[in-house]
Formats: C-alpha cells, sequence, structure tokens
C-alpha cells in the first residue's frame, strides 16, 4: 500500500481498484475516509471489519451529482432539496427514505439513508472516476481519532487499503453536520459539524429535536473521535500541563489554537494525533467558549472525553 499524490493517474488507480470491490483511503474537506463502492455488499462490509465498526452505526453515502442521488433515494423533501442548494457540495449530509438499491449493510437495515455531496476536488475526482457513489465513514479504528492528514492514517488502517490518496490538510476537520430530513414535515440536527444550526434554521425555518430512536446519523455514540490519551478539559493550563490552548502556551507540550470555531475545528484532531504521540498521562483542553458557534467543537471534545 502506499500513499499517492491526486494526479489523474493514480486518481484513475483508485477508482479501478474501488470497481474490483477494494476499499482505499480517500480525503474529503472533513476528514479522509475509508471508500468502496456503497452497492457492493461485499466491500462495505469490509469497511466494517476494517474499522471494527458496529453494524447498528450507518454509513454516510458521497455522490459527485444529483444523478447519483436520485436512485438512492424514495423521495426528496423540499427541505432537502433548499438544503442541497444551500450547501452542497459540503460539510453536510442530508437523511432521506432510501431506494431498494441501497444495501441494508450501509443503512443499518433502517428505512433512510445518508447523503452527502463533498466538496473536495479530489473526492469529488475520485467517485466521478468511479461513477458509483461511495461509502465513505472516516479512516479511523471504531471511536478513534478521525484523521484530517493522510500520515494520520493508522497502520492498520493503511494495511487494508488499496491506496490511499493524498488531497492534503482536510479544510474543515470536523465531520460533517448531518440533518435528517426523512420526515417531510420537519428537519432534525442528529450531528452537528462545520455547517451551522444557524446556517441551516436560515433555509428550513424552526428544527425539531430528533424524532425517533433509530440510530440514523454516524457520531451517536457517547465516547467517539477519542486518542488513547485520558482527555480532559479544565479552566486553563499551568506551565507543567499539556494540551491545548487558547491564549499563549506557558508549557512545553501546549499547542494554541485559534479563538474561532472554524479554526479550531480545522486543527482539534491533528492536533490531538500529535499529543497523543508524547506518552502523556492526560491531555488537558482549555474550555472553548459556549456559544452556539461552537458547538460542534464541544461535541467532538466531549466524545473524544467519553
Amino acid at each position: 500500500m502506499s500513499i499517492l499524490p491526486p494526479t489523474k493517474e493514480n486518481i484513475q488507480f483508485a477508482a479501478d481498484a474501488l470497481r474490483e470491490g477494494k476499499l482505499i483511503g480517500l480525503p474529503t474537506e472533513t476528514v479522509y475516509g475509508i471508500a468502496a463502492v456503497a452497492t457492493n455488499r461485499s466491500a462495505v462490509l469490509s469497511t466494517f471489519d476494517l474499522k471494527g465498526r458496529p453494524a447498528e452505526n450507518p454509513l454516510i453515502v458521497h455522490v459527485a451529482s444529483m444523478s447519483q442521488v436520485e436512485p438512492l433515494v424514495a423521495s426528496i423533501p423540499d427541505s432537502a432539496k433548499n438544503l442541497m442548494a444551500a450547501f452542497w457540495p459540503g460539510p453536510l449530509t442530508i437523511i432521506l427514505p432510501k431506494s431498494s438499491l441501497v444495501p441494508d449493510e450501509v443503512t443499518a437495515s433502517l428505512q433512510t439513508v445518508a447523503i452527502r455531496m463533498p466538496n473536495h476536488p479530489v473526492a469529488r475526482a475520485i467517485i466521478e472516476a468511479t461513477n458509483a457513489p461511495l461509502s465513505a465513514p472516516s479512516a479511523n479504528r471504531f471511536m478513534s481519532l478521525s484523521p484530517t492528514r493522510a500520515e494520520n492514517l493508522a497502520p492498520e488502517i493503511v494495511a487494508g487499503l488499496a491506496c490511499v490518496i493524498d488531497g492534503g490538510d482536510c479544510t474543515f476537520g470536523l465531520e460533517s453536520t448531518v440533518i435528517d430530513c426523512s420526515d417531510p414535515l420537519q428537519c432534525a440536527i442528529l450531528r452537528p459539524g462545520a455547517i451551522t444550526r444557524a446556517q441551516i434554521a436560515e433555509v428550513v425555518g424552526s428544527l425539531s429535536l430528533p424524532g425517533t430512536t433509530e440510530r440514523r446519523s454516524p457520531g451517536n455514540y457517547r465516547r467517539h473521535y477519542s486518542p488513547r490519551t485520558p482527555l480532559r478539559t479544565v479552566d486553563s493550563l499551568g506551565p507543567n500541563e499539556s494540551g491545548i490552548v487558547l491564549d499563549r502556551p506557558s508549557g512545553a507540550h501546549q499547542i494554541q489554537l485559534p479563538n474561532d470555531p472554524v479554526g479550531y475545528g480545522a486543527l482539534l484532531y491533528s492536533t490531538l494525533h500529535n499529543l497523543d504521540q508524547l506518552g502523556l498521562t492526560e491531555i488537558l483542553v482549555e474550555s472553548p467558549p459556549t456559544t452556539p458557534e461552537w458547538e460542534a467543537v464541544w461535541d467532538r471534545i466531549r466524545k473524544a472525553q467519553g
């Protein structure tokens, strides 16, 4: 296995591997994913095996065009159409009633499917070259940190892939916002992300609370996206403590992240990856602001704490 630059030849190599039922690593604007042809049951099951992911946790299907969406769904409510027009391509996953084309293995046997149109040029080029929708959960072992750089993929993940296409650092660095639009009369956010609650409400109006106990979205476990090193939030770090700060570092193993949610989210996972390599007893995270625009960052920090 090799990490390859995103040349036309390597993108074609990745697409050929996908069509042969193999798995590849691909970049998106959120995190790196393990891609498989979404309609290939065997390849999808291999994804679950490689990640150690429970079968009850559905996958997100990635598409490059609306022509790929329509065969996958039974219907598209107006609310979903409006969200697609506003935020696709981009870091927004929309849950819709699925068609019979989507294997139960992709959707955890639910009657809904999560679909996203990524905005990363390499991801889109791979989907287009494969000429098929791709399932692409984050390229990590279940509950571990998501990689936002090709070099952050764990060796045990890399060993199961035909190749990894290196598309550089992920722009957003946090998994996509997930919104359930399967009910034409209401929409509910199931996972916060780069597209904020306020941005979505501007398009669809009021948002509902999730109306089902079904696990329709990935990322809804109490512990998820976690480093190996225990993590704890604190008000501030002392000079001898290690972790993430918002102000100027006062110690050798302190890393300052931007004091804005977009910049912070883009660097959070890569920073935790770096701190996780230091053999620390624990990673301390200075608590960021609690204003609404920090919702996705706080969601990932709380899951990292477990």
